[in-house]
Parts: structure tokens; sequence; C-alpha cells
């Protein structure tokens, strides 16, 4: 296991490498750049010079070509630099240090939230194949595969405001968004995390559930199983000693995708619940071609997943000792 855990992390400095170079990249592939968009912005019939403009890009050191800049940034981000943002005037660490530690509260649990009810689900949905309450939970999740997060987010909003006489949204309720830290503060903002947690989470919760359910009832179906049960095993001992352990290999695999998955989700979400993430500061940034802060971002995002891949790989070979690491 160990010799695997140094092999592994060897090949993830070189994808970490790659991935900044293509984040970079991305970054630059649309038409012009922050001076640009810069410049759309003005009104007022306001006149910009050449003379201005050129200055301009020196000043944000986007006169140079794209390895240059490309050069600059990486090894800014090797020394924990990941430079200014042109947008915010303020450095990249400053406003992931903002939004990051945010980002992260809402998308574990979140990815916890989505384990712990899909898996049970698609166990119980498995067993009672074909059962009223086989045909409800899947009728449910197709629903909530089909409605995007952000459109569930647009209904929570309505019915809070219409049913409720509240407004939905925000890391606080209007009454605690300027007062000073206390309990009710504090629950307040959990009350609100957690709604945005279960928004996030039901379209994972219905796409995990789905595949649980459906390799289990591959599994139930092997001759193992039948010999187990002439052996006398208790129904429930044997489903969770034996298939549910083989069954949940292909869900424990795609935590690598959940988790970055979930953060993308939390970009529209969270910019229509209003809650400070990363998501509407990389919607923001990409607007404007702040390269260094949506390159920024895209490369932690990455990060994630690639260690979320490696977690994904151990709990694999812990759960079915058959896999060769």
């Amino acid at each position: 296991m160990l010799n695997y855990a140094i092999r592994r992390s060897g090949q993830m400095l070189v994808t970490v490498f790659v991935i900044s170079v293509i984040a970079f990249v991305v970054i630059q592939l649309p038409p012009g750049d922050f001076v640009n968009s810069y410049l759309a912005t003005l009104s007022g019939g306001n006149i910009v010079t050449q003379d201005a403009i050129i200055a301009l890009r020196s000043q944000f050191g986007l006169d140079e070509n794209i390895v240059v800049q490309y050069w600059r940034w990486f090894t800014n981000l090797l020394q924990g630099n990941m430079g200014i943002s042109f947008q915010y005037q303020r450095t990249v660490l400053d406003l992931l240090g903002e939004r990051l530690p945010l980002t992260l509260a809402i998308t574990i649990p979140t990815a916890i939230f989505v384990y712990l009810v899909a898996i049970p689900i698609g166990i119980y949905s498995a067993v009672r194949q074909y059962s009223p309450t086989d045909y409800l939970l899947s009728f449910v999740g197709f629903i909530f595969l089909a409605i995007p997060n952000f459109l569930i987010a647009i209904i929570a909003i309505y019915i809070g405001y219409r049913y409720f006489g509240g407004s939905v949204g925000g890391l606080f309720s209007p009454e605690y968004e300027l007062a000073p830290w206390s309990l009710g503060k504090v629950l307040n903002m959990l009350q609100n995390m957690s709604l945005a947690i279960l928004i996030i989470g039901t379209g994972g919760v219905a796409a995990t559930m789905r595949v649980m359910r459906g390799m289990l009832l591959d599994e139930l179906s092997q001759a193992y199983v039948e010999t187990a049960r002439a052996k006398g095993l208790s129904e429930w001992r044997l489903i969770m000693k034996y298939p549910v352990r083989v069954a949940v290999s292909p869900v424990l695999s795609t935590i690598g995708f959940v988790l970055p998955a979930l953060i993308s989700g939390t970009e529209i979400t969270a910019t229509v619940l209003n809650i400070p993430t990363t998501g509407p500061l990389l919607l923001n940034a990409v607007r404007s071609q702040d390269m260094f802060l949506a390159a920024s971002i895209i490369f932690v995002l990455s990060i994630l997943t690639v260690i979320g891949t490696f977690i994904s790989d151990l709990l694999l070979v812990w759960a079915d000792p058959r896999i060769k690491l």
C-alpha cells in the first residue's frame, strides 16, 4: 500500500502540472483579455487613448505572450503566490481564503449526505424490486435527475417567499445579516447552509441511488447469493456482507468525480441562492477574463479531483480485496 501511495503521488504531481497548463490555456482561449472587458464596461462617452490601453496591458502583464504569462503565474504558484486579481485588485489567495472554506463547508457535507442517503435507498430499492416503494423511489429519483439544481433553488425561493413570508438564500437571514456573532446567528447560518446542501445534493442522491440499485440487482442474481441463502444465512446479513460490498465498488469509484462535480454544481446554484462560495467568484472571473483568478480557481478544483480519485482508489481496495493496486 505504501509503495502504491508513493507511486500514485508521483503520478499526481505530473497530472497537476498538466492541469495547470490546460487551465491557463482554456482561460486564454476567448478573444480579447481583461483590458478589453474593462474598456467595454466604461460608459459615459469616456475615450481611452491607445497609449493608455498599452499602459494598462503593461500594468497587468498582458503585453507578453501566453508562454511568458503562464511561466510567471506557475513559478509564482510554486512559491504560494497565485497572483493578483485584475478585477478586485487583491491577491487571489485572499479571495480564495474568503470563499474556499465556505465552499468546502457546503461541498463536503453534501458529498456525505449524498452517500449516506443514496446507498441505503439503493439497497432497499433493489431488495424490494418492483414493489410500490421501489416504483415511488425510482419515480422521485428520475424527477430530481431531470431538474437542475438551480431550478430547485428558484422553486425553493418562490415557496419560501410565497407561503412562508421569508426570504430563502444568502448565508444569513436579513435580521442576522449585520448582527454581531451569537448562537442565534450561527444556527441561522447552519440552517441556510443545510438548505443549500439539500438542494445541491438532490441530483447526486438520485444518480448514486440508481447506480447502487442496478449494481446490487446484478449481484443478487449471482449463484453465490443463492448458496449463502441455502446455508441458512439470515437475509439482511447475507445482503450486507457479500453483494452490497461488491456492488458498492462502482459507487466508491465515483468519489473522485463527485467532489468537483458538487463544487461546480454550486456555481449557478450559489449565485441563485446568493451564497458567497467560489462559484460566483469563478463566474465573475470568467466573464471579466480575470485570468489569474479564474485559472487559480480551476486549478484548485482540479487538485480536488486528483485527490478525490486517489481516495476512491484506496476505498475500492478496502471494499473489494480482489482489486489489485
